[in-house]
């Protein structure tokens, strides 16, 4: 009986990858800088950059695509919301547009 117990509780703890931590990352950088620059809140790569460096504009392209979900979770955390995200491509910049959640 004690052992299903402590197989049961080991199986409910899942660590979070690191492209799970990375999205996390973006989300709660995005966050601040809504936050400090009012909202709504257009936000460049180049300001993610400068909020968390280790969040390289390769990276902040693959997290929205692939754990774009993550991404919103974290935003919605702090009463916010991903209203648009736009890719010019390579060279040409990323922009975040956040709001209050609805």
């Amino acid at each position: 009986m004690r052992a299903a117990a402590e197989k049961e509780k080991q199986m409910a703890y899942k660590p979070k990858s690191a492209a799970e931590t990375k999205a996390r990352d973006l989300g709660l950088a995005l966050a601040r800088i809504a936050e400090g620059a009012g909202l709504p809140a257009s936000i460049g790569v180049d300001q993610v950059r400068r909020a968390s460096p280790r969040l390289t504009p390769l990276a902040v392209g693959q997290m929205v695509r692939k754990e774009r979900d993550t991404v919103e979770a974290t935003l919605a955390e702090r009463g916010l919301a991903l209203v648009d995200y736009s890719d010019q491509g390579p060279g040409r910049g990323m922009e975040f547009c956040i709001d209050t959640a609805t």
